[in-house]
């Protein structure tokens, strides 16, 4: 070998390992892109498979429409007492407080009488008929029952039957 080709075989071993490097430098950024690819791949697919099984959630779900809620109807308490107060707040305009109710129901406004009358209209707030706007003041809290029997008007002398 002369001098010549050993200078031209070390210019081409010199290339080849430039080349060799090359390559593998290429290679390498390809794996990289294809870790990168392959990580949005699985997220993708991920992410179709949550839309399949939510798509599947939905077309199962019953077609009726669940039914609303009704406010229920108040329970009025038995008694000719609990109906003559109902009368008075039927044709009340203004909140009432228990003396306003012993007075219309044409009642004594004696202590006995008027605790009575606040106990019905507690019990009366307690099933939701009335509502208590300020400490001791009643008014409807919706229209009255309908169906419920109404007491007769109330006439000066017709007494409350205490129950």
């Amino acid at each position: 070998m002369s001098g010549d080709e050993h200078h031209t075989l070390g210019a081409l071993l010199v290339r080849l390992e430039a080349q060799e490097r090359q390559i593998a430098a290429q290679a390498e950024a390809a794996h990289e892109q294809i870790a990168h690819f392959t990580a949005l791949l699985d997220g993708l697919a991920q992410a179709a498979e949550h839309i399949a099984i939510t798509r599947k959630t939905l077309l199962n779900l019953p077609d009726e429409v669940p039914p609303v809620a009704t406010t229920p109807t108040a329970v009025v308490p038995e008694g000719p007492a609990y109906q003559q107060i109902l009368a008075v707040f039927a044709e009340a305009d203004v909140p009432l407080r228990a003396r306003n109710v012993c007075e219309a129901m044409d009642l004594p406004l004696a202590p006995n009488n008027i605790n009575n009358i606040r106990t019905k209209l507690k019990r009366l707030t307690r099933h939701a008929i009335l509502t208590e706007i300020e400490p001791g003041q009643f008014t409807t809290t919706q229209p009255l029952p309908s169906g419920e029997p109404t007491a007769t008007p109330l006439t000066p002398g017709k007494r409350l039957n205490q129950t």
